[in-house]
């Protein structure tokens, strides 16, 4: 009989497991909540997935995390003023909500902590696959977070903005939202915080019939930090969901985007920029399915590339058997600009039904050398040039945004991003 031996725990796997004994008796949950965090522990100490996962395959997580921080305490962070003016905000700081919670009309907000409680949430702790290890990360350590309700046909004045914020320690949160039939609603999903911190964070989404919604991830975590996050959402008949995700800082960063059409006329819409520079590592996988016939789709992805950064677009559209006339269209574009920077995409469709229009593609280029001497012929600077060359192709994608502030505060912090690393 052949034996397989364990491999070796890497430092950062035993930090996870001691670090799991350490907090058990500091973490919410009833019974049902502490069983998926037992089983979810056991599947961290089963390994951290490595390249021959194959939907790891281009981020080898048990090599990339090479070290655990420690917990921080709650007051060694504040909250931020909103990317928008005005939003309500709701901050959890160093994995801890916010007790005073806004009284914002037609919505209703809960600390996640009484849903750990109460056993409520247990059923949303379930992996979606196999190798779920950010959900399974997640379930073991989340202690608190958001659930946020929007009433049926409630039109939101102005955005929400969920901020998850570290010091540099561990955090662990999650924010379920539900959105009822007919409601309208923008959300904004800040993701920051300052050292080598180690963030997860899952965010679900369930959109009722006819909901609208503009759900924006805004990434900027330290070049030191670690940052393992999950999108899930699924979208009722008629509705209508659009996600803007930028990332723009982090050390090692997974953003993983999971999205079910469940109701006819669904219409999902990805639209990604990724600003990757220095020793870092980027990684943006999405997973579709179109469930249900007649939905649509459409993921434009666009990423820069300096230094010796590395990059990556994992793309997958299921269309199931049932699911006859999705129109589904994917494209990623890169804009390499160093001989050191690495970019890799993979795009992928498995189309089980026979009267559908699906496609995609993508792109990998340098600056186009006569753009760049045009501006120059007319007086520009050569890195004046590159930059608005640069800036130009990524904006494109933060222009579809329908609503001009948010289009114009996107492009400030795109604005700030260039001038730290153009």
């Amino acid at each position: 009989m052949n034996m397989h031996a364990q491999p070796q725990r890497t430092l950062a796997e035993t930090a996870l497991i001691d670090a799991f004994g350490e907090r058990l008796s500091l973490l919410p949950g009833d019974g049902a909540v502490m069983t998926k965090r037992d089983d979810a522990i056991e599947a961290i100490k089963h390994g951290l997935p490595t390249r021959r996962v194959e939907s790891w395959h281009y981020t080898d997580l048990r090599r990339l995390l090479t070290s655990v921080p420690a917990f921080e305490a709650e007051g060694a962070v504040k909250a931020l003023e909103p990317v928008f003016e005005g939003s309500a905000v709701l901050p959890v700081l160093n994995g801890v909500s916010n007790a005073k919670l806004p009284e914002i009309d037609g919505v209703t907000v809960q600390r996640l902590l009484e849903k750990l409680t109460d056993g409520s949430v247990a059923p949303g702790l379930d992996p979606y696959g196999a190798d779920d290890a950010i959900g399974a990360l997640n379930t073991a350590f989340v202690a608190d977070g958001y659930f946020v309700d929007i009433a049926d046909g409630a039109e939101l004045a102005k955005p929400i903005e969920l901020q998850n914020l570290q010091s540099g320690g561990q955090a662990h949160v999650r924010l379920l939202t539900r959105v009822g039939a007919g409601a309208r609603a923008t959300i904004v999903e800040r993701q920051s915080g300052e050292g080598a911190g180690l963030a997860s964070s899952v965010s679900q989404l369930v959109l009722g019939d006819g909901a609208e919604v503009t759900w924006l991830i805004v990434q900027e975590q330290s070049d030191a930090a670690t940052h393992l996050a999950q999108f899930k959402a699924h979208i009722g008949k008629d509705a209508k969901l659009t996600l803007f995700v930028m990332n723009a800082g982090g050390r090692l960063v997974r953003q993983e985007v999971v999205v079910r059409t469940t109701g006819e006329g669904a219409d999902f819409k990805l639209r990604g920029i990724n600003l990757l520079a220095g020793d870092t590592h980027t990684d943006t996988t999405m997973v579709l399915d179109h469930a249900v016939p007649h939905t649509t789709s459409t993921e434009v992805i666009r990423n820069v590339v300096t230094g010796k950064a590395r990059g990556v677009f994992q793309g997958r559209i299921n269309v199931h058997q049932y699911a006859q006339k999705t129109n589904a269209k994917m494209a990623c574009n890169t804009l390499l600009l160093s001989d050191d920077g690495e970019f890799s995409t993979k795009p992928e469709l498995e189309i089980f039904a026979d009267d559908v229009v699906c496609g995609h593609g993508a792109t990998v280029t340098e600056i186009d050398h006569d753009h760049l001497f045009y501006l120059m012929a007319r007086g520009i600077d050569e890195k004046s040039a590159r930059g608005l060359l640069v800036k130009a192709f990524v904006a494109e994608v933060i222009e579809e945004l329908e609503d001009e502030a948010l289009v114009e505060a996107l492009e400030a912090r795109l604005d700030e991003w260039f001038l730290t690393h153009g």
